[in-house]
């Protein structure tokens, strides 16, 4: 058992906003010391007056175990010889200031107790899970992910799928791994990424209103469990992304906010610490040790649980001191602007850090403005991630889908507006859960038409998708049409999957991924213009449109033609970059898909005939509301 308690140089660091590995220190740990077995106890409340260990073995008692005060650190501990795993616990802290006392929760607590109870538990997370990725976490670290495929599934755990025999209750962590992982696998998906796996009280907030940002959520099983499912994932060749909340958290009487009497975690000012909107609390990015809590608690997810990638949600309400205020509702910085310096900086650091020590990692940022370099070094001026989502791109491309056909035509810019900023970042390209909630409909249903229209849409708009640069997410439940909004309280409704015509998208989403995965053009030169060249995207009365995707081998390439209307085209030309045999590697409008069945009999050889400025061209037969992706080879 290893000596762990706080030394002068811990406490130097912590003190120092560097210390990296803090939640070895702080917390509650199990250690022996002196030869006595127990735990020890260490939690920052600078402005307590009194703080002390509480739990069952104590009946409570706030009087039973007072902590000391290490020196002007702020930082207060206590040794308990006798106790050992599974104890329940909270800090109780009575403040300098206003006569305040409040049970608190371990802000770097390892379990909770199932909610709605809110103690932390004693848990020793070394040792309790034997990792086998080693090959994975190497192949990671090697991968230059820019220009591999990406294609992200993102996925509720709670509401992925439940166990209707058993009071709809929730798959566990080893559950969700013998059936999630198979689903992911046979759709093609490169990743994985969870919804907030992190501690939280109200399952409304779907995970974005943590309390225990160290401590996976005890819903789902124990921490060991939820490193199985990582470490099969990972077995099975696919990556793991989280959602980071690293923007706000909730007021809850046992969490961070007002942790020792005073606005510690967060901003004093509430036009500066609170999210009116969102009814919750901004953390102070500008204090060295809630930056380091922050940062500290990113690595340790990586470090300790093997996470691929860290998706940051909300970056844009971090980066802008007025996001969602009106005026006089909030404060410049020293220059007088409305960017949040310090919230900069500490994002900034945040990927410096992650990537130094977690080479292969992915950062990704939900930023939904045009900020300059989100996804661009340090060194070179930007915030340093690793790739953002391409939110502009989202709504614009569902606004267009969205039209009933006849006036598509209308609104061709949609589509071709991204391309005037597409390699400006190295973009996502998703349709998160954000798109299936609050009466914007799902997927399929936004599709207009009947519904064989509104199939024959949705699979047009994915093609889309897997044509245009970026890399992919789609939510779950979008991939075999689910007709009704994502709700956070139920399963997704797997019996559509008897249908045909949800079972035929599921197979389309699937032949999309493999078919993306396996050609270079697809994925390799996504944010750069060598990888997309347009043949036309001026034919808006017909709503066609057509582009090349080229791979890194300039002459490997792809040619996209899409018909957005539902008639069918004959002897429509397009114009290709050189003469042979093109094949018809895939037709949305397949039968297999529930298609029409319309299309080239296989492939069509190119005319010496000039068109869109181009030598050759192709004589194509266009399916309605469909998409056709050629490759040029054998007859």
């Amino acid at each position: 058992m290893k000596k762990r308690v706080l030394t002068d140089f811990d406490l130097h660091l912590i003190g120092e906003g560097t210390h990296y590995k803090n939640y070895e220190k702080l917390g509650a740990h199990v250690v022996e010391i002196g030869g006595v077995k127990g735990v020890h106890f260490a939690v920052w409340a600078p402005n307590a007056k009194r703080v002390s260990v509480i739990g069952d073995f104590n009946h409570w008692d706030g009087k039973k175990h007072p902590m000391k005060l290490l020196g002007d650190s702020g930082i207060w501990e206590i040794f308990v010889p006798g106790l050992d795993e599974g104890e329940l616990y909270k800090f109780e802290i009575k403040s300098k200031y206003k006569g305040y006392k409040e049970q608190k929760a371990d802000p770097f607590a390892f379990y909770f107790e199932v909610r709605p109870k809110s103690a932390a538990i004693v848990y020793n997370i070394e040792g309790k899970h034997k990792w086998q990725d080693a090959e994975w976490i190497e192949m990671r670290g090697k991968k230059n992910w820019f220009e591999s495929p990406v294609s992200i599934y993102e996925v509720h755990l709670g509401s992925w799928m439940r166990v209707p025999e058993d009071g709809s209750r929730f798959l566990t962590y080893r559950e969700l791994a013998d059936k999630l992982i198979p689903h992911v696998k046979k759709l093609g998906y490169t990743h994985i990424e969870l919804l907030p796996i992190s501690e939280h009280p109200l399952d409304a907030s779907w995970g974005y209103q943590t309390i225990g940002h160290y401590a996976p959520t005890s819903r789902f099983g124990k921490p060991e469990d939820l490193m199985y499912f990582v470490d099969k994932c990972h077995r099975s060749g696919i990556g793991v992304i989280i959602d980071w909340v690293p923007a706000h958290f909730p007021k809850d009487a046992h969490g961070l906010g007002f942790f020792d009497g005073t606005c510690l975690y967060e901003h004093e000012d509430p036009k500066k610490g609170e999210h009116k909107e969102w009814g919750t609390l901004i953390f102070n990015y500008g204090r060295r040790e809630v930056a380091n809590y922050l940062i500290s608690n990113a690595l340790f997810w990586l470090e300790k649980y093997h996470i691929d990638g860290l998706r940051v949600d909300a970056v844009a309400s971090m980066l802008y001191l007025d996001y969602s205020r009106e005026p006089g509702e909030w404060i410049p910085n020293i220059y007088g602007g409305n960017e949040n310096l310090e919230a900069i900086d500490f994002l900034k650091k945040f990927n410096e850090v992650v990537h130094q020590y977690h080479p292969g990692v992915l950062t990704v940022a939900e930023e939904s403005t045009a900020w300059t370099g989100v996804s661009r070094p340090t060194y070179l001026g930007g915030l340093g991630f690793s790739m953002k989502w391409n939110m502009g791109w989202m709504h614009d491309t569902l606004e267009y889908f969205s039209k009933d056909a006849v006036y598509r035509k209308y609104h061709a810019n949609n589509l071709t507006f991204s391309m005037l900023y597409a390699f400006t970042e190295n973009f996502i390209l998703p349709f998160s859960h954000d798109e299936v909630v609050y009466g914007k409909r799902s997927m399929l249903d936004k599709m207009p038409g009947d519904m064989w229209q509104k199939f024959a849409n949705l699979r047009a708009l994915y093609g889309y998708m897997y044509g245009h640069p970026g890399k992919k997410l789609l939510f779950m439940g979008s991939e075999f049409g689910q007709w009704s909004e994502w709700n956070f309280d139920s399963s997704l409704d797997w019996h559509l999957l008897q249908y045909e015509p949800h079972k035929k998208l599921q197979r389309f989403v699937s032949d999309l991924n493999h078919l993306y995965k396996t050609e270079p053009a697809m994925h390799e030169v996504d944010f750069d213009w060598h990888g997309f060249e347009w043949i036309d995207f001026h034919d808006s009365d017909n709503c066609v449109l057509s582009f090349i995707r080229r791979a890194k081998n300039h002459d490997d390439f792809l040619v996209f033609v899409f018909n957005l209307t539902p008639v069918p085209r004959f002897g429509y030309r397009i114009g290709v970059p050189k003469g042979g045999f093109y094949r018809e590697i895939l037709n949305s409008d397949s039968e297999i898909y529930w298609g029409g069945n319309i299309g080239n009999a296989g492939g069509v050889y190119a005319d010496s005939v000039p068109c869109h400025k181009r030598q050759y061209s192709l004589n194509l037969t266009l399916p309605p509301l469909s998409v056709l992706i050629f490759k040029t080879g054998q007859a």
